[in-house]
């Protein structure tokens, strides 16, 4: 009617549509009623909560995350208004394998078994590898997850599939979580992961190799569901322009995901924020907290520092969980009184060697 009326008039539109003129004019005098001012306040509040990187999340983390801002609605409401304004979640594709076995290499004992629970933080790590595509060729990402609070605890960037680019991964690991002995990391039978170098290392910092069975995704599975996750939400067929800009966009990418991206299996808490409610555990920076980009490096093989090192000093005695375990072995939180008042803590940020 608005774009008819000025050319053919109101009354000829109407009469075409069967609608008395006096119907149109009052409908349209009505004021809004309170359900539509509403609906239109949560749809600008829907649109804050999907800012940034959380553009990619659907109705269950939209919805947790307006309560997480003391925003009072209902679920279906939230899909509603979701579904009236053409936004929807992320759907993940089909990772690329990038993991080349080495049938000549001597393997660890599977030590998981696909049981991916911890009762504690720095239990069992979980690694992998995947693939950024830059205008300027492809480099690779390294990681390390703990599997209690599914945080990165270790990552490297690199132009190569060496086993550099995992032990460098481990190294900053180890630097930043100083773990204690009976920790396990599961990898998949890729040869960065069964190289002799990997192995040993592993064995200085007291930590047990498991290795996960040939070409079985499953046996790896948290691990390459977070290779979704990070492809879904960052990379989502994008090319970056340089490996600098992609450096700096996974940096910045994984400081979000530690600090603020909702994990449901975390009771639609950050990981970190769910690590700090283990008992004796305190809310503490780290270097992927931080979404500042590293400066560019002289190295044109590797776009991050090289390993920090091996950890020194005593290792500390981490303090067993009393509470009673919740599903999927994860420890049951504190209550939110307890929560905020550990996220008042200032995160103090540690110099990382270059």
């Amino acid at each position: 009617m608005e774009h008819l009326a000025p050319i053919v008039g109101v009354e000829p539109v109407l009469r075409e549509l069967g609608v008395a003129s006096s119907t149109w004019y009052a409908r349209r005098a009505r004021k809004l009623s309170a359900r539509a001012r509403r609906d239109a306040e949560l749809v600008a509040l829907i649109g804050e909560a999907r800012s940034g990187y959380r553009s990619v999340y659907g109705t269950k983390k939209t919805w947790h995350e307006l309560r997480r801002r003391g925003v009072t609605v209902g679920r279906d409401r939230v899909a509603r208004l979701l579904r009236e304004q053409g936004l929807k979640g992320l759907r993940r594709g089909r990772p690329l394998r990038t993991t080349i076995p080495d049938a000549t290499a001597d393997r660890a004992r599977d030590l998981v078994r696909r049981q991916f629970r911890a009762s504690a933080p720095d239990r069992l790590w979980v690694a992998d590898l995947t693939y950024l595509e830059t205008r300027e060729g492809v480099c690779y990402l390294a990681f390390i997850l703990d599997v209690y609070s599914r945080r990165i605890v270790g990552w490297q960037l690199a132009r190569h599939m060496r086993s550099e680019l995992v032990l460098d991964a481990l190294e900053m690991a180890a630097a930043l979580r100083r773990p204690v002995q009976g920790l396990v990391k599961h990898t998949d039978r890729g040869s960065q992961y069964t190289s002799i170098r990997h192995t040993d290392r592993l064995a200085e910092l007291g930590i047990a190799p498991s290795v996960g069975s040939v070409g079985d995704a499953l046996d790896n599975a948290m691990a390459e569901a977070w290779v979704s996750l990070f492809k879904g939400e960052l990379v989502q067929g994008r090319r970056f322009a340089s490996f600098e800009q992609a450096e700096h966009q996974a940096l910045a990418w994984i400081g979000f995901y530690n600090h603020e991206r909702l994990h449901e299996q975390l009771g639609y808490r950050p990981p970190a924020e769910y690590e700090a409610l283990f008992p004796g555990r305190a809310v503490d920076g780290d270097a992927l907290g931080t979404a500042a980009p590293a400066a560019p490096h002289s190295d044109p093989d590797r776009l991050l520092p090289p390993g920090l090192g091996k950890p020194s000093g005593p290792r500390p005695t981490l303090v067993t969980a009393t509470t009673p375990e919740g599903p999927s072995g994860l420890t049951t939180p504190p209550t939110t009184a307890t929560t905020n008042k550990i996220l008042q803590k200032d995160r103090p940020q540690p110099t990382i060697a270059r």
